[in-house]
Order: C-alpha cells, then sequence, then structure tokens
C-alpha cells in the first residue's frame, strides 16, 4: 500500500493526515486493492456493500442503467476519487447504481463500517478520517445536484450550456477540457446523443462556443 501513499495523501479523505497514519487506517478498514480491465463492473445495481472504491490507477463510471440499456450517468471518478460511499455507510442499503471501469484501473477498498465503529483506543487519527467522510459525502451531494441542476433544464442547448458554464466556473477559466466523451457526455445530461451533436454544432455556428473532441471554449460576446 505504501506505493499509493503520494495518490492518498492528495485525496480528500486522507485530508491532514501523515504517512504513519495512513498505513495504520488502511490496516484498521481492511483496505485492499483489486484490478479491473474496461468495460468490467465493480459495483453492480441491487448489490450491496459494506466497502467503497478509491480509483488509484485510471477512472470508473458511475450510472444506472435500465433494462434496454439506456445510461443516465451520474459521475466520472478519476485517481483520488471515492466512490460507494453512501452505501457502504448504511448497513443492508442496496446500491441502485452500477460502477464500471472506464479504463483499466487500480481500485483501493476500504470497510466503511470498521471506521464508523468506535476507535478502542479513541486516536486523534480516526476521528480526524471520520470527519473527512461527512465532507467527501457532502462534495459528493453537491455534485448530484450540479447534475440535478443541468438535467433540469427544458432543452437541450439549456442542458449543455448550463453544464459547459459550470464547468466554466469550477476550473476558472473559458477555455477547459471535460472528463467525457460525446456519448458519454449524453448520457449525463439524459439527452440524445444526435440531439446534442446537432446542437453543440449550432451553438458553434451561432458564435457561442467553440470545441474540439473534450475541449470547450466559451465566447462569452456571443451572450451579451
Amino acid at each position: 500500500m505504501k506505493k499509493y501513499l503520494p495518490i492518498l495523501k492528495n485525496s480528500p479523505f486522507f485530508k491532514g493526515l501523515t504517512d504513519n497514519e495512513i498505513i495504520s487506517i488502511l490496516h484498521c478498514v481492511n483496505a485492499t486493492t483489486i484490478y479491473r480491465k474496461r468495460g468490467s463492473y465493480i459495483f453492480r445495481a441491487g448489490d450491496s456493500t459494506e466497502v467503497m472504491g478509491l480509483v488509484v490507477s485510471g477512472c470508473v463510471l458511475v450510472m444506472q442503467e435500465d433494462l434496454w440499456g439506456h445510461r443516465n450517468i451520474l459521475s466520472k471518478c478519476h485517481v483520488g476519487d471515492f466512490f460507494g460511499e453512501p452505501y457502504a455507510a448504511s448497513p443492508g442499503a442496496v446500491l441502485n447504481v452500477s460502477v464500471v471501469a472506464d479504463e483499466d484501473c487500480e481500485i483501493i477498498f476500504l470497510n466503511v463500517q470498521r471506521l464508523l465503529v468506535s476507535c478502542p483506543t479513541a486516536c486523534e487519527h480516526h476521528q480526524k478520517l471520520i470527519r473527512n467522510l461527512v465532507s467527501v459525502l457532502a462534495n459528493k451531494i453537491l455534485i448530484l445536484n450540479d447534475k440535478i441542476t443541468h438535467v433540469g433544464k427544458r432543452t437541450s442547448k439549456d442542458k449543455l450550456l448550463s453544464y459547459l458554464s459550470a464547468e466554466s466556473i469550477r476550473q476558472s477559466s473559458l477555455s477547459f477540457d471535460i472528463p467525457f466523451d460525446r456519448q458519454q457526455l449524453a448520457d449525463y445530461l439524459c439527452i440524445d446523443r444526435a440531439a446534442m451533436s446537432t446542437e453543440i454544432s449550432k451553438l458553434q455556428k451561432d458564435g457561442f462556443i467553440k470545441t474540439n473532441r473534450k475541449h470547450f471554449e466559451l465566447i462569452v460576446s456571443a451572450f451579451r
């Protein structure tokens, strides 16, 4: 586990912890490492879990699927990001999402139930970790709230502009990369890919945006 320390130290879950404290926590929560090929499931909807996952290489998609193969992407988790925290923290809760490897990836599983049980030695780093977990869960709520804001817009154009505006603000730049390819972006915004592509072309033609694959640039003067 020591080879992952540079990643773990930059994760909000381990904020304020020393290397030795992180190693101690990993032992406390029965940390294990798994490897998954691209397209493989890590969690499936309908399962329950006592562990949450931390991405240490590659990336994963958190999504909902129906019986007809339609996808609703909730988020994309990169190196240092967590997934499955709410379900792992709720004993017996059934997942209504699936987590799929978007690239070949390595995942560290952490048993959250071990974390939520009071530490017999009342160690300070255990208390720090619980505070960090609350912060991680709160941030996940904000991310989902952003998605609700975007998909709540009435038209495909408004959904796109809402998302692109939020990404521009988040990255503090009018020129930025998004984490999704075009199909994933359509699945995230809950719109048809062809309809979305048409709107992107219109926005480019009308001078609102410039784009190349995952890169976008917003032309603010066009909105005035």
